[in-house]
């Protein structure tokens, strides 16, 4: 004969829902909780296990916080069960989010919530850009955290400084478990930023025409005049004799390529003088060349 214990079916878990006062961790008897502060997670008084052991609550324990006044909602877990009866102490961040004042009720009711898997999160103040790795240091911060809501604000610390995160969407639902999960994190831009405005200098000296910066030509040009039609109209391409000087092509200067390192070259120009002679016809003169006939005669 085989016996079968009463235990062969095991209890179905039932939800919990009760109502507390709540207030902040700094209302908490005794040293202060730190720990609490910069996690998402909750102290409940020691009823509240033995409730919850008799319901045979699913773990880890998640709850749904709840203020009827407002009608916001947010979850969270729970850290420790050693606060007065009938009483709940929260972190101040939670406590914004939820528009709660010392002492006002709050509803909890056990909840089940999937493993998040992508999250989104917009800092408050620009100055979260300051830190040399975001994400490193927000994964490190939310290992205090429970589980996470769309459109709640938490409250980080880094450095002694604290810092406020939007919570902008969670995957794959609108709150999410974080406990024991691979979950990608993205940010976006901080409230109140602005792009820098970029100094666009290398590219506006490589825009200009090298050719622009050579002195403009003097002496003699060819081909200066403005041309005339026979009807006495003017012409569409006459421009002014300003205008039409041609420019100064630039030559780049060209590398030596038989240099050897370790050697010096002193490269000296000199300036030959000009005779008297030389410098009176070195002026440009038209048509100064000398003509020949076809018939060979001078």
């Amino acid at each position: 004969m085989f016996q079968f214990g009463f235990n062969m079916f095991p209890e179905m878990p039932r939800p919990f829902n009760m109502t507390y006062q709540c207030f902040s961790v700094a209302m908490l008897p005794g040293n202060e909780r730190q720990d609490v502060e910069r996690g998402g997670k909750i102290i409940m008084p020691p009823s509240a296990l033995e409730q919850l052991t008799r319901l045979n609550i699913n773990y880890p324990m998640l709850f749904k916080l709840v203020n009827k006044n407002t009608n916001r909602v947010t979850h969270c877990g729970v850290l420790e069960f050693v606060a007065d009866e009938g009483k709940v102490y929260l972190p101040l961040w939670m406590m914004h989010n939820l528009v709660l004042e010392e002492g006002d009720l709050v509803q909890m009711e056990s909840i089940s919530l999937p493993v998040g898997t992508f999250s989104k999160f917009q800092p408050l103040n620009p100055d979260f850009l300051d830190i040399t790795n975001p994400k490193a240091v927000l994964e490190n911060c939310l290992r205090s955290f429970a589980c996470l809501t769309t459109g709640d604000v938490i409250a980080v610390k880094y450095n002694q400084k604290p810092y406020e995160l939007c919570v902008l969407e969670t995957k794959p639902g609108n709150a999410i478990t974080i406990i024991e999960c691979d979950m990608n994190v993205e940010f976006a831009a901080p409230v109140g930023y602005k792009e820098p405005e970029r100094i666009k200098k290398e590219e506006e000296e490589a825009a200009m025409d090298p050719a622009d910066l050579m002195p403009e030509p003097s002496g003699f040009v060819a081909f200066r005049g403005a041309g005339n039609r026979l009807d006495g109209k003017k012409r569409k391409d006459s421009t002014s004799s300003e205008s039409s000087a041609p420019k100064v092509v630039y030559v780049k200067g060209i590398p030596d390529y038989d240099y050897q390192i370790g050697t010096l070259k002193f490269i000296r120009r000199t300036v030959k003088q000009k005779s008297k002679d030389e410098e009176e016809t070195s002026e440009f003169q038209a048509f100064s060349g000398t003509g020949f006939s076809l018939r060979g005669r001078n």
